[in-house]
């Protein structure tokens, strides 16, 4: 009796194998993706951090910028005037120096006239005649002194003549003030040209005698 065939089921191992690769390689696919994605937010942080990073700077230059500028007319505001106010004090002080120094010529002048007279040496004979000229030197001094004054007055040279500043007040008549005694002074004349020329004229008539 011939023996019985053994029955063997064949096992689909290959089958099996290629299916759980297939969800191994799907399984692989799922996690890259979710790595990938990961990464993908993370630079979409690390952009979202810089972004408020150079917000931030922006807006601190903005701010600095604005600082910048306000200070910038304020101070150009500032130092203009100062500049204006400046030019314009220097140009008075030199204008009143160059007075001050001809009226130091003036004065110097005109004491040195008056030096010369020495009533001591007078003789009654020539009393009358020294006096009168004598009398002429010191008047036209005296008066040169009181207009010089007058123009000086409410200046920062006003305290030579006893009649300084007060309250740093400007001279009420800046311009006009300057008139007569700036261009005699500026000719080396006294005030009145008028009077200086009789006082010489008669100087002059007294010296012939």
């Amino acid at each position: 009796m011939p023996a019985p065939t053994e029955y063997t089921h064949p096992i689909n191992v290959r089958s099996n194998q290629m299916e759980m690769s297939r969800r191994g390689g799907r399984q692989d696919d799922y996690d890259d993706k979710i790595k990938s994605a990961q990464l993908e937010l993370e630079r979409i942080q690390q952009e979202r951090e810089e972004l408020e990073r150079k917000k931030r700077e922006l807006e601190e230059l903005t701010s600095r910028k604005r600082a910048f500028l306000a200070q910038q007319v304020e101070l150009t505001e500032k130092l203009s005037t100062s500049l204006t106010l400046i030019d314009r004090e220097l140009y008075e002080m030199r204008e009143e120096t160059s007075h001050l120094e001809q009226c130091r010529s003036c004065f110097a002048e005109h004491l040195d006239k008056i030096q010369k007279h020495d009533p001591e040496k007078w003789t009654r004979d020539n009393l009358h005649e020294k006096l009168d000229k004598a009398m002429i030197v010191t008047d036209l001094a005296a008066d040169e002194y009181d207009q010089a004054a007058a123009y000086f007055e409410n200046t920062r040279a006003g305290a030579i003549f006893g009649r300084a500043s007060k309250g740093g007040r400007r001279r009420a008549k800046a311009i006009s003030g300057e008139s007569e005694f700036k261009s005699q002074l500026m000719n080396g004349l006294a005030f009145n040209l008028p009077v200086v020329v009789l006082g010489g004229l008669a100087l002059i008539a007294y010296l012939i005698k």
